[in-house]
């Protein structure tokens, strides 16, 4: 039984957080001079399920053979408050990983599914111009941006990061997390990939959460503790996409950034 009880007002206790500690404020705090390359595209990221989708959908576009797709990833340490400097603020305020900056355009794009959409839409790749298909892929792509907390935030912090097993939250997202599973599976019982017959922007974002968990990439554990054995449809999309040598060198180049 928890000892808390809950205030009427809410008040921040850790105003001597370090630089890299969440805060109920937004906005940079401290000054910052981020590396800029020459490539038409720089990426700002970090291997994090959210990180990843960007070079992965990078490289998928060389795959295809889309010239002018060349791009500079520096690694944004969230563990050292890189995300909180003023370089990366003005980018982007909501101090996220990945951000992108198209110099040909200078254009800058945040949160991982808007560059996946401003992607595929530049350069006319991995996503559906008929309506009906086109429609399907959003359905599916704004369906990880809105279902992914539940599992980073909710889930993977509870089992992974909180300072100790809580049954109460434990309980609630792994229930949410093993019924957004059951619902991939369960759709691609009768399709080849998440939105249809091809493979779009839909498949890297959602591969790079759900996928990663069902491979036991992402939390220590999880996938013994989440039973991914009882997902077979889901479990062979997401073998069938690591082995796509466009995801493994989006995954390489992201886990080796240019510092």
């Amino acid at each position: 039984m928890s000892n808390y009880k809950l205030p009427k007002v809410w008040q921040w206790q850790n105003e001597n957080d370090s630089i890299s500690g969440n805060r109920p404020t937004a906005g940079s705090r401290f000054e910052q001079t981020l590396p800029v390359g020459t490539a038409p595209f720089q990426l700002y990221s970090l291997g994090t399920p959210n990180g990843i989708k960007i070079p992965i959908m990078f490289e998928e576009l060389k795959e295809l053979g889309v010239a002018e797709v060349d791009y500079d990833l520096y690694k944004i340490d969230i563990s050292q408050g890189d995300q909180f400097g003023s370089d990366f603020s003005a980018i982007n305020p909501n101090g996220k990983i990945p951000a992108l900056v198209d110099q040909s355009l200078q254009v800058n794009v945040f949160e991982s599914g808007a560059i996946l959409l401003y992607l595929a839409e530049k350069f006319g790749q991995l996503l559906p111009t008929e309506l009906h298909a086109r429609t399907e892929t959003l359905n599916w792509l704004f369906w990880q941006v809105g279902a992914a907390p539940f599992v980073g935030g909710g889930f993977g912090h509870f089992f992974e990061y909180a300072p100790e097993p809580m049954e109460y939250p434990i309980n609630r997202y792994t229930m949410e997390t093993k019924r957004q599973l059951d619902l991939l599976d369960q759709t691609l019982a009768n399709r080849a990939y998440i939105a249809g017959d091809n493979y779009s922007i839909a498949d890297i974002a959602i591969w790079s959460w759900y996928g990663e968990i069902m491979l036991d990439r992402s939390y220590s554990g999880s996938a013994e503790f989440l039973s991914v054995e009882e997902y077979p449809h889901l479990m062979a999309w997401s073998q069938k996409i690591a082995e796509r040598p466009a995801v493994k060198r989006g995954l390489a180049v992201t886990y080796q950034p240019i510092d």
